[in-house]
């Protein structure tokens, strides 16, 4: 049974918990599924709240797992509705998230299955391999899509990324699942035991 609690919304700096436990990271796109996919890891629906407008979530979201690591929740980037101050603000609270963080041991960055990745994407992935952040691509909505279609979209996505390898995952069926549960719990085991030194 999996314990998972909402800790705080941040929406600068000054808001991030400061315990110092491991952290995954959830990053896609507004409406790629991000809420989803952290109900559906955390086994609780009404975690992290699905808004039905997308670009709603403009704060850093922090969610305790059996009381040792954090899922951590970033706003959805590439939202065109959202006024441009707006954007430049959520910007920089992810970038000053990136970079004052160490305690960061993964981040899973989501994309549509159904979609090729968009510029926002291969930007934030280039990002990620700058900051020397592991990560892994996860593609939602796979439940959409045929098993051909699955293993057509998941090579034109991992061409995309550089040959970087793709788990096609649903909230639904709960696809993929346990790859990303086997991901997240080794590479916060990786941290924990650090710490213990």
């Amino acid at each position: 049974m999996i314990q998972a609690e909402f800790v705080i919304s941040a929406v600068s700096e000054s808001g991030f918990p400061q315990e110092g436990i491991p952290e995954v990271v959830f990053a896609g796109r507004s409406n790629v599924g991000k809420s989803s996919l952290i109900n559906r890891l955390a086994g609780n629906e009404k975690l992290a709240r699905t808004s039905s407008t997308p670009g709603k979530t403009q704060s850093i979201n922090f969610y305790r797992l059996n009381g040792s690591f954090f899922f951590v929740d970033l706003p959805g980037y590439g939202y065109a509705k959202a006024a441009k101050t707006a954007v430049q603000q959520w910007k920089r609270l992810i970038e000053r998230y990136f970079q004052s963080r160490s305690a960061i041991v993964l981040a899973i960055q989501i994309v549509d299955s159904r979609m090729p990745p968009t510029e926002s994407d291969l930007q934030l992935s280039e990002w990620l391999e700058r900051l020397k952040i592991p990560y892994m691509l996860v593609a939602t909505k796979a439940d959409k899509l045929s098993s051909n279609q699955q293993h057509a979209q998941g090579r034109v996505i991992s061409n995309s990324f550089g040959g970087q390898s793709v788990v096609m995952s649903s909230a639904k069926t709960g696809t993929g699942y346990k790859e990303i549960w086997k991901r997240v719990l080794q590479a916060t085991a990786v941290e924990s035991s650090r710490n213990n030194h």
